[in-house]
């Protein structure tokens, strides 16, 4: 590939690798993934990946993208992250040597290199799913979503709590009220006796202060934001569930419940490390701030179609978001949506676990071209149970239509 302009890059030449590691001394077997990534990473237009370096004429020649997004596509499929074991890898793995060959990147090109392509990779993610769909992996008779909690960099032990915060807030303004006081009356009757010292000492206090207050009043506002945002939500959820009493045509139960409050909760907690994260049930049954990674998978060769990370505990919001860059990322790489013998469109078979489950989600991903078939509850194994014959509830219809044979079928395979 870097042949095809006048820059000049580092050579690669990953077939002449190849035939080094399948001679008699080779121990790596043709089916192998890393030759069908070297095999298929030349087919990708990787033309955003050679653009920054094509405009620079200085310094040494680079190491060639394409060797650079190969090493990285393999790193991510076999589960190494980070990038000093990435680069001891192409020193002693010989899987890595196939794509590295005698080059030998270290830590830092690799993560400057992640780093300053980030969006880059979000292109060959849509060009991959395009070369699946052209090698009949991808048929979308059945889309599978579900998400998973991924730990973030942050610790839960170095948070802070809303009531906390309030009182250290009011603690941080009477200390810079404090120290100004005192820098003032420093700089009027000390100034002769400093000499040629600065004197900054009570003005770098100062500044730390100032800068712990600013942090945990942005801490503040996050949560407050988060507050009136979960407040919204739960209002929602009441107006769906006393309209779907209403067409049930059941009656109130208990006492009526009191007004939603917009105010965070004492021990509502924030991090400074890394803001965006939320604090979410684990799969181990812990707590620990996470981010909330969602994928849709096609069901032929478990082909990822969508993906994405929200700060969203719960799944409850996100099976219309999916639906919705599921769709997004197929036209991107041009794969037609299923149609009928008319040529009418075809609904695309979803299943999404009872996490996802609402009325409205139900009907976002029927609008959006989909045929949801979302658990309600637990599933039950073995248990063939009475099918109702008319459900009266959207619930009771979408729990029956799980349990239809070709909902189970379709279930099963998710």
């Amino acid at each position: 590939m870097s042949e095809a302009s006048g820059k000049t890059y580092r050579p690669w030449e990953p077939q002449h690798y190849r035939q080094e590691l399948h001679s008699p001394e080779g121990k790596l077997p043709e089916g192998d993934l890393v030759f069908f990534l070297l095999d298929s990473v030349p087919q990708l237009d990787l033309g955003r990946f050679y653009a920054p370096y094509e405009r620079e004429t200085r310094g040494a020649p680079p190491f060639d993208p394409a060797m650079m997004v190969c090493l990285l596509l393999y790193a991510y499929c076999v589960g190494v992250f980070s990038s000093r074991k990435l680069a001891l890898a192409c020193e002693r793995n010989l899987a890595f040597l196939a794509i590295v060959g005698s080059e030998r990147p270290d830590f830092r090109t690799i993560s400057d290199f992640r780093k300053l392509h980030l969006e880059s990779f979000k292109e060959v993610f849509v060009q991959v799913l395009r070369l699946a769909a052209a090698a009949g992996l991808v048929k979308l008779g059945n889309v599978s979503t579900d998400g998973t909690k991924i730990q973030g960099n942050a610790s839960r032990h170095k948070a802070m709590s809303y009531g906390y915060m309030t009182k250290e807030v009011e603690r941080l303004r009477e200390d810079i009220e404090t120290l100004v006081t005192q820098a003032q009356q420093q700089d009027e009757s000390d100034d002769a006796a400093l000499g040629s010292r600065r004197g900054d000492e009570l003005p770098a206090e100062l500044t730390r202060r100032e800068d712990r207050l600013a942090r945990i009043e942005s801490a503040m506002r996050r949560l407050e934001a988060q507050a009136r945002a979960e407040a919204d939500a739960e209002r929602k959820r009441r107006a769906e569930a006393e309209a779907e009493r209403r067409r049930a045509g059941k009656p109130r139960r208990g006492k009526e419940p009191k007004p939603v409050d917009e105010s965070p909760s004492e021990k509502a907690q924030s991090n400074f490390t890394d803001p965006e994260l939320h604090i979410m049930p684990t799969n181990n049954k812990g707590w620990d701030y996470c981010g909330n990674a969602q994928a849709s998978v096609d069901e032929t060769c478990q082909i990822i179609v969508a993906c994405d990370v929200t700060d969203a505990s719960n799944d409850k919001q996100q099976a219309e978001p999916m639906g919705q860059a599921t769709l997004a990322i197929l036209g991107q790489a041009g794969i037609e949506l299923p149609r009928d013998d008319t040529g009418a469109p075809q609904a695309i078979p979803a299943t999404l676990d009872s996490g996802y489950y609402s009325e409205a989600a139900v009907v976002a991903l029927e609008t959006l071209g989909f045929d949801p078939y979302m658990a309600t509850g637990r599933q039950r194994h073995h248990d063939p149970g009475a099918v109702p014959q008319e459900p009266a509830t959207a619930q009771a219809r979408m729990a029956a239509k799980v349990q239809t044979p070709k909902g189970k079928a379709l279930y099963a395979r998710r």
